[in-house]
């Protein structure tokens, strides 16, 4: 039973990779269906389908995600994007580093989809591919010692001090910055064409529209606490679309060629598939399948962390899996902060390459890459920093 829980698994992984190089959201969808052949009863496939596409939290994801493109597109036909770039003097390297972490210090779902654009007008001398890896890579480094992020929740989860957990991540940070210089920027050069005399108002105004949905997204979810989450999301995105079509001086004519253009319906189509799939890994028995094969602290905190951020897209999630098991398998009820760090980080490499994760999934489709190329520009730095994780978990937990 165990080995063809493992054979449908891999076969759904493999399937979804796949196909994802052509259309993502299908590989997502069928990748969903054959996990679940392998592991439910027809009926509770039909069940997860169900609830897939009937629950609001879901569909107001894919409708605030659809959206987020049309913001991008329409700031590129109204000139706004022009004005933003033409009025920063920053060398290419520089942008490309602190534009998409800017952004991800207001986390969102699909978040990525607001700074693509924004990286994408670097220059016309870079791959899709390397666009891809730098917009995902370098949106979640600032995020990953962000307090009020992923570490607020899994700190809670292990009970320990929110700050004092933060120092001990910052390695990781550090680590995620040079290797992304490394393997992404270093062979990028020169400065950003712009116009010699910056107007700010031409710098703040976009930037604002930008930020506009986030903030929005927190401010609302912080004074209306028992709504759905994803009704402020949906807020704050099409606040900031009509801002956008308002400064950029559109008639709402033009969201039909701009929807033409930027095809939101793919990415409304991601979202279901990737929830999809991941309801289906929940309704299985993978997660009881993983803990059975713990046989050494090194090899959970780091090998199994990676996995499980790799196979859900979540940081959170994993981190909720892994913890009773660390807890039963070595008959400890605590967690040292340097077995958190090296777990958070070991499951945070995972889901930053992961097409389950929303920013890996738009960034190639508004890229027009692929999973295999993103793979190749990725897999070594993730390799690395879990490699650094394993020999310090080796020596030092």
């Amino acid at each position: 039973m165990t080995l063809l829980i493992w054979l449908g698994f891999l076969i759904s992984l493999a399937l979804m990779i796949i196909i994802a190089r052509k259309n993502i959201w299908i590989g997502f969808i069928i990748g969903a269906i054959v996990l679940g052949i392998f592991n439910l009863s027809f009926r509770e496939i039909l069940a997860q389908i169900q609830n897939t596409l009937t629950d609001p939290s879901i569909l107001l994801l894919a409708f605030a995600v659809g959206l987020i493109p049309l913001i991008g597109g329409a700031l590129e036909v109204s000139g706004l994007m022009d004005d933003l770039v033409n009025n920063l003097k920053m060398k290419r390297k520089s942008f490309l580093m602190f534009g998409p972490a800017f952004l991800g210090m207001l986390p969102m779902p699909g978040g990525a989809l607001l700074s693509a654009p924004l990286v994408l007008r670097a220059g016309t001398d870079i791959s899709d591919d390397k666009y891809t890896a730098i917009n995902v890579w370098f949106r979640h480094t600032l995020i990953l010692i962000y307090p009020l992020g992923a570490l607020l929740v899994t700190t809670k989860m292990a009970n320990l001090s929110l700050y004092v957990a933060m120092l001990y991540i910052i390695p990781g940070f550090i680590l995620m910055i040079i290797l992304g210089y490394i393997f992404l920027l270093r062979e990028i050069h020169g400065n950003l064409k712009t116009s010699d005399n910056i107007i700010r108002r031409k710098i703040f105004i976009p930037v604002s529209i930008i930020l506009s949905a986030p903030i929005i997204h927190l401010i609302l979810m912080s004074l209306f606490k028992n709504i759905i989450q994803e009704i402020p999301l949906s807020v704050g995105v099409l606040t900031s679309l009509i801002l956008a079509f308002s400064f950029g001086k559109l008639n709402l004519k033009r969201i039909k060629s701009i929807s033409a253009k930027m095809k939101p319906w793919k990415f409304f189509l991601i979202i279901i598939g990737m929830f999809l799939f991941l309801n289906i890994f929940q309704a299985s028995n993978i997660s009881k399948v993983i803990s059975d094969i713990v046989f050494c602290k090194s090899f959970l905190v780091v090998g199994v962390a990676a996995f499980l951020g790799f196979v859900t897209g979540r940081v959170q999630m994993p981190f909720a899996i892994l913890l009773p098991i660390y807890y039963s398998s070595f008959s400890v009820n605590s967690m040292t902060y340097l077995v958190f760090a090296i777990s958070l980080f070991s499951i945070y490499m995972g889901y930053v390459i992961s097409p389950i994760h929303p920013c890996v999934s738009v960034s190639i489709e508004f890229f027009g890459s692929n999973l295999k190329d993103f793979f190749k520009r990725t897999i070594l730095p993730v390799a690395i920093s879990l490699f650094v994780a394993l020999i310090l978990s080796i020596f030092c937990v």
